[in-house]
């Protein structure tokens, strides 16, 4: 009898095991919507318009012109720059010489063209054939040979 119990309860629990896992396949999966909104396409001559607020092209004022800029040390991590702001390879910053921290500049890579935003938050290098101190990040996007550690750059400050 009491063998008789026992496989009938296993029976019972396989069988509603079974029915539940059947009910979950049955339902429907509901697609989330897109949350993301698609804006219409530009035609030249307009202005582009995203969420109310207008897009204006940057204008940039040409600092200098073939210098040569290099790349922070990994030690540098998690320190302090010159402006207290704390300091990560994988960031977009800069340190230069003698432009005003929080200046936005573009330093494009006169090789191949690419080019990166960053901003100043630190001064040097301290180096007089060096101008300007990338962080590692910035430096390896601009990159043509991504294991040189120096390369020829023109800088431009983004006016406001």
């Amino acid at each position: 009898m009491k063998k008789r119990f026992v496989l009938l309860f296993f029976v019972a629990m396989i069988s509603f095991a079974l029915s539940q896992t059947t009910t979950l396949l049955k339902q429907k999966a509901v697609p989330a919507k897109d949350t993301i909104k698609k804006n219409k396409p530009v035609l030249e001559g307009q202005q582009s318009i995203v969420d109310s607020t207008e897009v204006k092209p940057l204008k940039f004022k040409i600092y200098k012109k073939s210098v040569i800029a290099s790349y922070y040390a990994d030690k540098f991590n998690g320190k302090r720059t010159t402006s207290g702001k704390k300091f990560s390879n994988s960031g977009y910053t800069a340190a230069h010489k003698k432009l005003p921290f929080g200046t936005k500049i573009r330093v494009t890579n006169e090789s191949n063209g690419n080019s990166v935003i960053v901003e100043v938050t630190d001064r040097g290098p301290f180096v007089r054939s060096k101008e300007i101190d990338l962080t590692k990040r910035a430096f390896m996007e601009i990159a043509q040979n991504k294991r040189s550690g120096m390369m020829k750059v023109s800088i431009e400050i983004i006016e406001k």
